[in-house]
């Protein structure tokens, strides 16, 4: 397991995470909960891939974005993509920006 999902779920663990407006709009769109989200990143054994952010409200200069693809105890597929936000030199939370179901 990648030093970085560790860091992802370690903040799913320590309950330093939280959820853009169109990430909620896309769990209650696919009726998922934010346990869902939470089991389907536990349960993740590989970041599906990771992207640099293009967006122009990033803060850093290089912003990556972790997307995990990964199911929840009942099988639920989902998709997640997500940052980590810093403040100064210390990392403070995991941002999730999407969360969906994974199309199979």
């Amino acid at each position: 397991m990648s030093d970085i999902l560790k860091r992802i779920k370690r903040a799913i663990l320590e309950e330093r995470y939280a959820f853009s407006e169109k990430a909620k709009i896309e769990m209650k769109m696919d009726d998922i909960t934010e346990m869902d989200v939470k089991e389907a990143i536990l349960n993740a054994v590989a970041i599906y891939k990771t992207i640099r952010s293009r967006s122009p409200y990033r803060l850093r200069p290089k912003e990556y974005l972790y997307v995990i693809q990964s199911i929840t105890l009942d099988g639920l597929a989902l998709y997640t993509k997500g940052k980590f936000i810093r403040r100064g030199d210390e990392e403070t939370y995991y941002f999730l920006i999407s969360s969906k179901r994974a199309l199979t």
